[in-house]
């Protein structure tokens, strides 16, 4: 199993001046302890259970990129980013930067959106839902389209565009896996069976939850002829390493309880990440331990 490490929140001992450089210690020592991946979610407020709105909240492919001078393996994403906050055509071309700055080391995380409160905040334009799984729909084409090199026009319902040229292209061939970030069996998972690369489901309610969702895809696969070994499977879930809290050996359980059901690649936030303290314990206990789950 690969294990990866998404880091939702910002709010550090130090305050904003430091965020920088608690940021690179961060990096630092996942890329050091193995950790397959490393995550930050792509919003503009912080969100509902993790903190207040007004918590620092970094913006998502700016802190990738810092990222990607402070750390030499790790596979670095979005978890995910709403098709509402960017251009297709400009999204992509981010994207892109990413994997060819890092050397191949990104995946290109996208969703439907789902966070009124930042959209209206800011002045982004926030369609009904069903107009945004359009969007979505859309943004997949357009990025297939781009990374297959070919510059010619692109006319859909809700985006024109007249040239799709990406150069330079992805390091990665044939380009940055495509994760979708959801769990709605009718829209979300059929996008996945279509379009994407990995799949990421959340585990909170634990591995029957996971299970079902993962089943669901398989009939989605099923339906458009997809091989559905051939989408990655990831989970994200919290995790609270600390005494009193949770051990090592708790983490190691719930990765092979998942790994049952079928996750592939678990993705863990953790509270107190900003302490190095569970990063090690990662390191030392839970990451060697899974690696061959």
């Amino acid at each position: 199993m690969r294990i990866g490490l998404q880091l939702p929140r910002f709010k550090w001992p130090g305050g904003n001046k430091e965020i920088g450089s608690r940021l690179a210690e961060i990096g630092r020592l996942a890329d050091e302890a193995g950790f397959y991946s490393l995550w930050v979610m792509d919003h503009f407020f912080q969100i509902r259970g993790v903190g207040d709105a007004t918590d620092p909240m970094m913006e998502g492919y700016s802190t990738l990129g810092y990222l990607v001078g402070v750390t030499e393996r790790v596979k670095l994403g979005t978890l995910v980013t709403g098709i509402i906050y960017r251009y297709p055509g400009i999204l992509v071309k981010t994207a892109t930067t990413l994997d060819v700055l890092s050397g191949g080391r990104a995946y290109f995380g996208v969703g439907a959106a789902w966070f009124e409160r930042e959209a209206h905040g800011l002045g982004v334009p926030f369609p009904p839902v069903a107009e945004r799984f359009e969007w979505l729909e859309e943004g997949l084409q357009i990025a297939n389209q781009m990374w297959a090199g070919e510059a010619k026009p692109y006319h859909g319902k809700h985006f024109t565009l007249e040239e799709t040229l990406c150069r330079p292209l992805p390091v990665q061939v044939p380009h940055p896996p495509i994760m979708i970030g959801g769990m709605g069996e009718r829209k979300t998972l059929k996008l996945v069976a279509q379009y994407a690369d990995a799949c990421n489901v959340f585990a909170w309610e634990g591995p029957e939850m996971v299970a079902h969702k993962f089943d669901v895809l398989k009939r989605h696969c099923e339906n458009v002829g997809r091989d559905y070994d051939d989408i990655e499977r990831t989970s994200l879930r919290s995790i609270h390493i600390a005494p009193g809290e949770m051990s090592a050996s708790d983490v190691v359980q719930i990765c092979r309880d998942l790994a049952d059901v079928g996750v592939e690649h678990l993705i863990f936030n953790m509270p107190n990440a900003e302490t190095l303290t569970p990063l090690e314990v990662m390191r030392d206990e839970v990451i060697p331990e899974v690696a061959s789950l």
